[in-house]
């Protein structure tokens, strides 16, 4: 019975000694990597937002310098908790803003987006940043599956006109491909959304 009792104690005492040793490399490995960690998806998202701004139209931080969107934005952008508005600065001025954004009717649910527009209302470009849209049909509003985002480039809310920011079908200017119209309409609708929220807030997000 006694040698059953010690060889209990020996086996809980080395499963002690086996749990603090991999918590210890655990910690000790959480605390290298994370910087690494931090620093790489730091740079991932200044990558995607430099995707809807021109080359070289900042040299600021972009992300230390964002704004947190408030309750109002919030609410006329359908955004999320905790989104953003990042401001693209060329030698301490503001020249574009990058809108974290959501088309909440697309066809399988929210489209969320990153929208850029210049200080003159134009829009700089536009990426989906996630969507749970139809693979191979729906998804084409997706940059990497193909060029249908870019025709937002160069537009403003007077180049279309506002009844005419709607897709080809609905009587608009915007293609679409066919069996395939809630996605874009949605897209649209949002980004459309978005430039109606700038041109409110122009005096705030870009300076008198």
């Amino acid at each position: 019975m006694k040698t059953m009792v010690q060889n209990g104690v020996r086996g809980a005492l080395t499963l002690l000694v086996f749990a603090v040793i991999f918590t210890a490399l655990m910690a000790g490995t959480y605390s290298v990597t994370r910087d690494i960690v931090a620093e790489n998806e730091r740079k991932a998202k200044v990558a995607l937002i430099a995707q809807v701004l021109p080359a070289g139209s900042f040299d600021n931080d972009i992300l230390k310098d964002a704004m947190p969107q408030n309750a109002a934005a919030l609410k006329q952008l359908n955004a999320e908790a905790g989104s953003q508005i990042f401001r693209a600065q060329k030698d301490g001025k503001t020249n574009a803003v990058v809108v974290e954004t959501i088309a909440p009717d697309g066809y399988s649910g929210k489209i969320k987006l990153l929208v850029g527009v210049g200080a003159d209302g134009r829009v700089l470009g536009v990426r989906v940043v996630a969507h749970k849209e139809t693979p191979g049909l729906g998804d084409y509003i997706d940059a990497a599956k193909s060029a249908w985002i870019a025709q937002f480039e160069g537009k403003s809310l007077t180049a279309p006109l506002a009844d005419q920011w709607k897709v080809k079908k609905d009587g608009g200017q915007f293609d679409y491909i066919a069996g395939a119209t809630i996605s874009p309409r949605a897209v649209v609708k949002a980004v459309k959304n978005t430039l109606d929220y700038v041109a409110t807030q122009h005096a705030t997000l870009f300076g008198a």
